[in-house]
């Protein structure tokens, strides 16, 4: 059992350093091909954090484990919103932009309510339908990259961008680094995914409440650095927008990814999670209403905490 421990831990190193170099790599070619920084942190950064829970959900649905793969994507979103978003709150309050209002938490909002839609149409997520995530996910790269050239409403997420201007610092070098993260990740999301299964064999605990729980808060762990960060510098647009990214990222590139390799079998006693996912997301919408103005306050956050430390109590009371 300590052996499994140990080896999902490394799992779990490997993915996030395997993201940063896959990150590094692509923003240095990038920046090398005059590709401008606000659009590198929009697009490759952005997605750069959500590549642990891409290689976990593949590698569960590819080796059978469709509990892991949907548990994966739903509980990493439950942590990012209530936990890691809660918790940044309570650090500093988060003020919100008119577009974060009006447009990405609406946007947020409906793409977990179509997740609820097609994983009840039927027994599986189809690759039909994870076609229909994908074509979603490319016009929300559309709109990031349309609102990043609009202008300031964005203008702090290139601190999300740490690119060296060494002109030395080669396209071949950058080229080792893409396929290092890559086989970091591939390594990694195997080491979690075997090893957790059999963690929940020996103890008999399901895969859904591993995926929800253990696997989920580790694939998350770049979100929550990100977020905490640029709670302590008072940098709210990334503290929130690094959120909704990633669980938009997570529902339309991960499930879409992952359904198009091969239809995930869903079970509806993931209903109850994505639920209080949709609940968490519309009280997002009206915090901004509520109290003060146009604000995530620190009573908003320590609300979503306690809402999490239930929701966590209740996987295994259930």
């Amino acid at each position: 059992m300590i052996v499994q421990v140990v080896l999902i831990i490394l799992g779990f190193i490997l993915l996030i350093k395997g993201a940063d170099f896959l990150v590094d790599g692509s923003s240095k070619i990038a920046k090398k091909f005059h590709i401008p920084e606000i659009i590198i942190g929009l697009t490759i950064v952005s997605i750069g954090t959500s590549m642990p829970e891409l290689f976990v959900s593949i590698t569960s649905a590819i080796e059978g484990y469709p509990d892991m793969a949907v548990g994966n994507v739903i509980g990493s979103n439950l942590c990012n919103l209530l936990l890691i978003l809660g918790l940044s709150a309570v650090i500093q309050a988060i003020e919100f932009k008119k577009e974060t209002r009006l447009i990405e938490i609406p946007m947020t909002l409906f793409v977990t309510i179509i997740l609820f839609v097609l994983c009840n149409i039927g027994t599986d997520i189809t690759t039909g339908e994870g076609i229909l995530l994908i074509v979603l996910f490319v016009l929300f790269i559309i709109y990031t990259i349309y609102m990043g050239k609009k202008g300031e409403e964005f203008e702090n997420k290139d601190v999300l961008v740490e690119v060296q201007t060494d002109k030395k610092y080669s396209t071949i070098k950058s080229i080792f680094w893409i396929i290092l993260g890559i086989i970091g990740l591939k390594i990694g999301g195997d080491l979690v995914v075997n090893h957790s299964v059999t963690i929940a064999k020996a103890l008999n605990i399901s895969e859904k409440i591993i995926s929800l729980t253990i696997i989920a808060i580790g694939t998350s762990l770049p979100e929550l650095v990100t977020s905490v960060t640029a709670a302590f510098k008072g940098d709210s647009d990334i503290a929130i927008g690094n959120i909704l990214g990633s669980n938009i990222f997570n529902i339309l590139l991960i499930l879409g990814v992952s359904s198009v390799i091969t239809p995930i079998k869903y079970s509806v006693s993931y209903n109850n999670q994505i639920l209080v996912l949709i609940i968490g997301t519309i009280l997002l919408a009206l915090f901004p209403f509520i109290g003060a103005k146009n604000k995530m306050t620190r009573t908003n956050g320590f609300a979503y905490l306690v809402i999490y430390a239930i929701y966590m109590i209740g996987l295994f009371i259930a």
